[in-house]
């Protein structure tokens, strides 16, 4: 979401939690500052849906609300031409063209606009940052999940490890879990319960896929959907060395519906790029909406809601060190390094892990990969500069987000995934009861995907 529409984001949420939608539409569309088409075109961006202007606007966008069905599509570009002042680069490009690190901008001759390639397109989001006028919007769902809370009877916000410290210095996890039951969620989980069941699997597919140290590589699939967007389509011949395994997005839903089937998924992280994972064909289902950091902190104003000012509600410790170090360069290294050299301590000897950030080094290290000139067996890629603490969406720059991250992740009083109770009963809940048994493709069915 540009931050020049996040007072109409306000509006909207405000309107909707009150039931004054009707009239608070007729006003906005009434007092628009463009055109009234355009107007609804960012309203609906807004309120996560593609509706048509006509004279049945206010019913058909309420329906579209209530009947949020996921689209593909998270980025679009408004239809209005783009301003001169744009033009910087001396190749005559766009600001969102330059930014652009898939190529999916094209400049259209003929209706004298940019437009993007749905093809090329991994809605990273940078466009939106780069473009000041506002005409790139990322599809908001805070009008349907709102509509989800109202109607359902367990959602769960499913919280990246980077949300630490992104609210304020001194909010905890504990206040965070109570701002989001004040919101409206039945109960707030840790997305790092996923991790650490995710950094046991990788520790096992380490072990199935590298035997030969100087020539087998396994690159960690976990985190990002940018990174696994750029083998997926650019290094496609490294595919083949890719972890076949879900995100610890993906993980922690399917398996907090596997233990209550009626549960609704919401995850909340700094990544724009989440909410077109949580769209992938065969992802589709798991999560049910995505909110941003920025979208979130946009909720808590609307509502008057101040976390910092709770008491907080608390939980027992189920998360290790590992699992919320996922949330920084090096962490799920770091986190599937520990498990390897405690379970596999043989391979530990041979480990050889190497880590990049930002689009740039991960371009450059997946083409050294290509080449054969990688010095590493263990390969891990963020497309944000720090990991997910440098989202586009995060509160606070990257080196604070990773501070915080550190210190919550080193006071954890679990150190290693293998050593959760909590860890040790899901994975029993699974049918797994061993690291062997991840060998068993039923058993581990619900953490895997398949790369092709």
């Amino acid at each position: 979401m540009n931050s020049k529409y996040s007072d109409l984001l306000n509006t909207l949420i405000k309107a909707y939690y009150n039931d004054t939608f009707d009239k608070t539409l007729d006003n906005l569309i009434t007092c628009h500052e463009k055109s009234p088409q355009e107007t609804f075109e960012i309203i609906t961006s807004l309120c996560g849906v593609t509706v048509p202007f006509d004279n049945n606007y206010k019913y058909n966008l309420k329906k579209a609300i209530t009947r949020y069905t996921a689209n593909k599509k998270i980025v679009e570009k408004l239809k209005s031409k783009c301003s001169d002042d744009c033009l910087t680069d001396e190749n005559g490009k766009f600001q969102c063209q330059i930014c652009c690190p898939f190529d999916a901008i094209f400049y259209d001759n003929n209706e004298k606009i940019t437009k993007i390639n749905d093809s090329l397109c991994e809605s990273c989001g940078k466009c939106i940052d780069a473009c000041k006028d506002g005409k790139y919007l990322d599809k908001v769902e805070i009008l349907p999940i709102i509509d989800l809370l109202k109607n359902n009877k367990t959602v769960i916000a499913c919280v990246a490890p980077a949300i630490i410290g992104q609210f304020g210095p001194t909010v905890t996890l504990d206040m965070l879990r109570e701002a989001f039951i004040k919101i409206g969620f039945t109960d707030m989980v840790e997305v790092a319960f996923a991790a650490d069941i995710l950094t046991i699997k990788e520790a096992f597919e380490f072990n199935k896929h590298v035997n030969d140290p100087k020539h087998d590589l396994m690159i960690t699939s976990c985190c990002c959907p940018i990174w696994v967007g750029m083998l997926k389509k650019v290094y496609h011949d490294l595919v083949k060395d890719l972890s076949p395994s879900v995100s610890p997005m993906i993980a922690a839903a399917r398996i907090i519906k596997n233990i209550n089937k009626d549960a609704k998924i919401v995850f909340i992280g700094p990544c724009i790029a989440k909410k077109a994972e949580a769209k992938e064909k065969d992802l589709i289902g798991d999560v049910d909406f995505v909110l941003t950091f920025e979208e979130l902190n946009t909720i808590f104003k609307s509502l008057d809601i101040h976390p910092e000012t709770l008491n907080g509600i608390p939980s027992k410790d189920y998360v290790s060190r590992g699992g919320r170090l996922y949330a920084r360069t090096g962490g799920v290294s770091k986190a599937i390094s520990d498990v390897i050299e405690e379970v596999y301590p043989e391979k530990f000897k041979f480990l050889k892990t190497a880590q990049v950030h930002g689009i740039k080094d991960c371009k450059k290290i997946l083409q050294d990969a290509l080449e054969g000139k990688l010095d590493a067996n263990f390969l891990e890629g963020m497309g944000c500069v720090g990991g997910c603490v440098g989202g586009p969406k995060a509160l606070i720059p990257a080196n604070q987000g990773k501070v915080f991250v550190d210190n919550c992740a080193f006071d954890s009083a679990i150190k290693m995934p293998l050593h959760s109770d909590t860890t040790e009963k899901i994975l029993e809940s699974l049918g797994i009861n061993s690291i062997d048994d991840f060998n068993n493709p039923q058993k581990g069915e619900i953490l895997h995907r398949e790369f092709k």
